[in-house]
């Protein structure tokens, strides 16, 4: 048997919601991109999943066809070496010209797919029409996409149209290259409930196969659904059709997502009013089986394994993604492809697994029926001010399960999220769910500075995301003290540190130079000589009173340093030293950073002394950039898992004064807390009385990438993540 292969897939989804198409192509700017494709080859995937679509070639009629745009980037692919996997619809409904309910729908498809077979003999792989039955299913029945019926009459009809398309359109393409092979995609889950609805359990868990049974030609008077369709009044000889036209795909692409096993629930007071449906019986609550305590979800290697003993057919998993932190997404891909080298042993025919979202999605989170621009990155990171592709750690991962079948990373050791009730918002029950597990050889995380704000939220954030670390404080671990760091890098063999120790009074700084430095620079160059020494991941942290404030425009990663006080000099002189000594490693500077966490930040102090009557004044003449802890904290771990080094800036998206900070605060807190606005005064830097010269001016933005919200979301979420008390019971009761 070959190696498992490793393919990649873009996201390619060019649905139609009402009158408008929505390209995912178009949001992350791959029709501009020809340089991907050199990307992708060098990840060394073994098939690239690549649009080839039939709304952008032929939008108005089959007699105009636009090859220019295929031609490129299929000349292109043909000239890299890279196979590929041909798609005519990705979740569309075809041009305008046709839907998923045309009856001519087929001999259309079909004629698209001559036309391009003729024009690019060569191609060898198809997948006409990317996941029949989730297309007919959200089209269709639920109505998200066009044509938005809801009818299980025409989802039947849809269906069979589809599934005939695809094998007219096989029958064209074989007849230029009789080797043509038909990999077809659906998404594939399993359904489960209380016992009062195992009648729509069932009938659930019999359609998600219908796609591929149809093709295979098993829908006979046999098969446990050929009542629905006799029921729906569909014609036996639509049907009877395929037992004489069977096109059984030569490998079945399953795609796996975590939401694609369903509960089912009879009780609706036990979900959320948006979870509520039912089939015109009965009523019930339909949620992702992963997100309630009530059952424990079904694996992949359940699905895997059910799709070979029902087929005999080659598998591949088509599509592997999962939103997420870094971690979660590599674990998950981990998992895939543990799975697949498991049942191969066992002698499921699993060709491959596929990395899909090569440079991530948008707005699947509304199912592509809104254009909020959500992102969620992939192989590939678009954030960045140029929104070129970035390659992420999973980058690494690809491409070494591509060229060796094997990768290692200490946060594989530990088990992803979904295992645990962390990921769970319903009905968690007691004890159910909740372990988090590492192996007894997971390398952790250094946290240092362990009495601190930032070190205790880096604890807080790893431990949500179960990456084992170790929080350590000065008496552990004196940074300061070569030997020290030394000790504890021999006893628990970090993979990474996350220096948050250091000198924080800024003021103080003025008549405490010599402590501010040893702390600040030389603790974090002991660090840089021992994680250098001993090849750990290493991330320290700056500040934006590096700059003097004399820009009117905002600071980027590029800008000369010139600090005004003795506690910027010491971060300067710590990036300066850290970098030289150990280029690898990371910096970030980051400004006026404030959480729900801790209650010393700006924004907690601000609304503790307002609610109690308290006057607060605030700088009207300086200007930052607001950071949010649980943010930077969150990003902080992505860029350190991707191997991100050198200066990056890392603040939430905003340009404003201290008074005006407050004042957002204050609106943000309007509607949750009694608080006396008016109490709040702006006035001159000139009049706060610090010893310490401070910039008038030092926002921060970054050239290398833009990862954080805006300050208004950040403040928002404030809100709803808030641990500690603004208003004291007493106040509160009055």
């Amino acid at each position: 048997m070959k190696p498992l292969q490793m393919w990649g897939g873009l996201e390619c989804t060019y649905n139609r919601v009402g009158d408008k198409y929505i390209d995912q192509s178009e949001k992350n700017g791959h029709n501009k991109r020809l340089s991907d494709l050199s990307l992708f080859k060098n990840l060394g995937i073994q098939r690239l999943r690549y649009p080839a679509l039939w709304e952008l070639v032929a939008p108005k009629d089959l007699d105009h066809c636009n090859w220019s745009y295929l031609d490129e980037r299929l000349g292109e692919l043909k000239r890299l070496d890279q196979d590929f996997i041909a798609t005519f619809l990705h979740h569309g409904s075809g041009p305008r010209y046709t839907s998923l309910i045309d009856p001519d729908f087929p001999e259309k498809l079909a004629t698209y797919a001559r036309l391009f077979a003729t024009r690019y003999p060569w191609v060898t792989d198809f997948t006409p029409i990317n996941e029949i039955n989730t297309t007919a299913r959200f089209s269709v029945m639920y109505g998200h996409w066009y044509p938005h019926l809801q009818d299980e009459t025409m989802y039947l009809k849809s269906m069979i149209l589809q599934c005939k398309g695809t094998a007219l359109a096989m029958r064209e393409i074989r007849r230029v290259n009789p080797k043509a092979r038909l990999i077809q995609t659906d998404d594939l889950g399993k359904c489960q409930s209380t016992e009062e609805i195992k009648t729509q359990r069932d009938l659930e868990n019999e359609r998600r196969w219908l796609s591929w049974d149809i093709l295979c030609g098993k829908v006979t008077k046999d098969h446990p659904l050929y009542w629905w369709f006799m029921n729906k009044n569909i014609d036996p000889k639509e049907l009877e059709w395929f037992e004489e036209n069977p096109c059984a795909p030569d490998v079945i692409g399953v795609n796996h997502y975590h939401l694609s096993n369903r509960y089912l629930d009879h009780r609706l007071e036990l979900f959320p009013d948006w979870s509520h449906g039912g089939n015109g019986f009965q009523k019930y609550a339909d949620v992702g089986a992963i997100d309630t305590g009530l059952v424990e979800t079904i694996y992949p290697e359940v699905l895997l394994r059910e799709t070979w003993e029902r087929y005999g057919i080659t598998i591949a998993v088509t599509e592997c993604h999962t939103v997420g932190h870094r971690e979660s997404q590599m674990r998950w891909l981990d998992k895939i492809w543990k799975t697949c080298l498991k049942l191969r042993e066992e002698g499921a025919d699993i060709e491959a697994v596929t990395a899909w979202s090569l440079i991530g999605t948008y707005d699947w989170h509304k199912l592509c029926t809104q254009c909020e621009n959500f992102y969620e990155p992939g192989v590939f990171d678009l954030r960045n001010p140029e929104k070129i592709p970035k390659p992420t750690a999973l980058s690494n991962m690809v491409q070494s399960l591509a060229k060796t079948g094997k990768f290692e990373h200490p946060l594989l050791a530990s088990t992803g999220i979904w295992h645990t009730g962390r990921r769970m918002l319903f009905n968690v029950q007691p004890g159910q769910f909740t372990s988090l597990e590492h192996s007894d050889e997971t390398r952790p995380v250094i946290i240092t500075g362990a009495r601190g704000t930032l070190g205790q939220a880096f604890a807080r954030v790893c431990g949500a995301r179960n990456i084992r670390y170790k929080l350590v404080s000065r008496d552990e671990m004196d940074i300061t003290d070569r030997e020290s760091v030394e000790d504890i890098v021999e006893r628990y063999k970090p993979w990474a540190i996350i220096n948050t120790a250091g000198y924080v009074r800024v003021d103080d700084a003025e008549g405490d130079q010599n402590k501010c430095y040893r702390e600040n620079v030389d603790g974090a160059v002991n660090l840089a000589r021992v994680c250098s020494e001993n090849n750990i991941s290493l991330v320290n942290f700056s500040s934006d009173l590096v700059f003097d404030g004399s820009s009117e425009q905002a600071y980027f990663e590029s800008h000369a340093v010139s600090p005004l006080n003795v506690y910027g000099k010491s971060k300067a002189d710590c990036e300066e030293q850290v970098l030289s000594i150990y280029p690898d490693s990371l910096v970030i500077r980051t400004s006026a950073f404030f959480g729900p966490w801790d209650e010393y930040n700006f924004v907690t102090q601000t609304l503790k002394l307002l609610a109690a009557n308290s006057e607060v004044m605030a700088p009207n003449d300086m200007y930052v950039s607001p950071t949010y802890v649980p943010d930077l904290a969150n990003e902080c771990l992505n860029l350190l898992i991707d191997g991100e080094k050198g200066i990056i800036h890392l603040t939430n998206a905003g340009e404003v004064s201290w008074e005006q900070f407050a004042m957002l605060a204050v609106a943000s807190a309007k509607d949750k807390l009694n608080i006396n606005g008016d109490l709040l005064r702006g006035i001159s830097s000139d009049q706060m009385k610090w010893q310490a010269k401070r910039p008038k001016k030092s926002v921060l933005k970054s050239e290398r990438l833009q990862r954080l919200p805006s300050l208004e979301d950040a403040l928002g979420r404030y809100f709803t993540e808030l641990q500690v008390p603004i208003v004291s019971q007493q106040e509160n009761r009055q």
